[in-house]
């Protein structure tokens, strides 16, 4: 059995600490068991290895995410990317034939789809280990696997079985899919022994294969990233679920929710304070989240979410914190922060004079041990003012040691990396006519490749 977590998200429900390349599942706001913070997707890439499924999963991914993910969960991740951002079926169909193509996977074997960041226990895992022997048995197209619902939810879709399903059976034929009734509707459909569809379904990797063929779509993962523009851009559901013949689903009784929203997320925020601020005694159920250097203070304000982030700040009563998704739809800014494979940038200043020169000021920080790309750029100059730590610089192929109080020029088209030996804060400034982080040609990103490079 294989496992491929869905990691997308544009980053707009929980503005302004997600952004493009920060969605909701890398927000690191969780505690863990030892009480440091961490994201959704680390807590459960942690629950995924417990449960003895390291070795089996894979994330399918696009491009902005890619840096993200390995930052939090190292680079031995194996990711599947994305070429453009598009919708399930076609992240889900590249995902197939990479595990066909690339990864040699058996036609047989049981591939499970789930979202990158449900909020479960570790049973959860467990539970979609029965997915494999559900699927066996049934001989069903689909198998997929639904929350028991503890309440009439207006908020989540339901999977409906036939009639007649036992409410204790060990899986269910599944008659219909109901999405966030009306409450009323709810329970009646939990009378009938209704779950919450939770988006975790598991088919044979050949049902995929086969639909790819069918419809004269590529099954070799390189010629599928070639051809990625011309799958549809719908839903999973649409293509493959809603035309599959026989459907089952496995119910599982444990805790689950989705926290894509912030009057859900901070219910399990356990201090109602991260980063700078006051929040008076006379507040109740009032959050801040704040990455910002100055503090926030909240006198006698029940019932809200603070949110502050170099993107923006966000004041909201949890009640109406969902429509943050809707009013920031056709913001295109920039994002002002980011994790990376190497660490992490926040963009300080940026201004644009009316000749057109942009000048862009950030602060980087890279991880000890912990290296830049091998690259250069077309449109833009670069000055780096190292303000703590050391490490090594490689500059049109020469090396050179760089420490604390150094200051380098990097010129248009200057091929460049640095190697931090301890952890490195360097103000970078750019100036240029277009001043955007596509504008970066890659040579080269491991240290030794780099390396060998310089001495040819």
């Amino acid at each position: 059995m294989k496992i491929v977590l869905l990691s997308g998200g544009s980053g707009k429900r929980l503005w302004p600490l997600s952004n493009d390349s920060r969605s909701k599942q890398f927000l690191k706001v969780l505690k863990n068991s030892e009480g440091k913070l961490e994201s959704m997707v680390q807590r459960v890439w942690g629950q995924i290895e417990s449960a003895g499924l390291r070795e089996h999963a894979y994330i399918a991914t696009s491009k902005p995410q890619v840096e993200m993910i390995y930052s939090q969960l190292g680079s031995e991740i194996e990711v599947i990317v994305e070429p453009e951002r598009r919708d399930t079926y076609p992240a889900i169909a590249l995902a197939a034939a990479y595990l066909y193509s690339v990864e040699g996977v058996s036609l047989n074997e049981t591939v499970v789809i789930m979202p990158v960041d449900p909020y479960v226990e570790e049973s959860f895992f467990r539970k979609t280990k029965e997915l494999d022997r559900v699927l066996n048995e049934s001989g069903a197209d689909l198998a997929l696997m639904g929350v028991k619902p503890t309440y009439p939810s207006e908020k989540y879709g339901y999977i409906v079985p036939q009639s007649g399903t036992a409410h204790d059976a060990p899986y269910m034929n599944v008659q219909s899919f109901r999405e966030k009734p009306r409450e009323e509707e709810a329970k009646a459909m939990i009378e009938q022994a209704a779950l919450w569809n939770c988006g975790v379904f598991a088919f044979k990797l050949d049902s995929v294969i086969n639909i790819l063929l069918s419809h004269g779509h590529p099954i070799q993962f390189d010629e599928m990233v070639k051809q990625y523009d011309k799958l549809p851009k719908n839903s999973f559901d649409y293509e493959v679920v809603e035309k599959a013949n026989t459907i089952v689903a496995l119910p599982y009784e444990g805790d689950w929710k989705d926290l894509g929203t912030w009057n859900t997320l901070t219910e399990e925020i356990a201090n109602p304070l991260i980063g700078k601020g006051i929040i008076t005694d006379n507040s109740s159920n009032t959050h801040i989240i704040n990455e910002l250097d100055i503090p926030i203070t909240l006198l006698n304000v029940s019932n809200v979410v603070v949110a502050a982030s170099p993107d923006g700040i966000l004041v909201s009563d949890k009640a109406s914190s969902p429509m943050i998704k809707e009013v920031m739809k056709h913001s295109d800014q920039r994002p002002m922060y980011e994790e990376r494979r190497w660490g992490r940038y926040r963009v300080l200043d940026y201004l644009k004079y009316p000749d057109g020169t942009e000048v862009l000021t950030k602060r980087i920080c890279v991880g000890p041990g912990n290296n830049l790309s091998y690259q250069y750029h077309l449109l833009r100059d670069e000055v780096w003012t190292v303000v703590s730590g050391n490490g090594e610089m490689v500059l049109n192929g020469k090396r050179f040691p760089v420490k604390a109080g150094d200051v380098l020029t990097i010129s248009k088209q200057s091929k460049h990396s640095l190697r931090a030996e301890t952890e490195m804060d360097i103000i970078e400034v750019q100036t240029g006519s277009e001043l955007i982080e596509e504008d970066i040609v890659r040579l080269a990103f491991n240290w030794d490749e780099i390396m060998q490079i310089c001495t040819v």
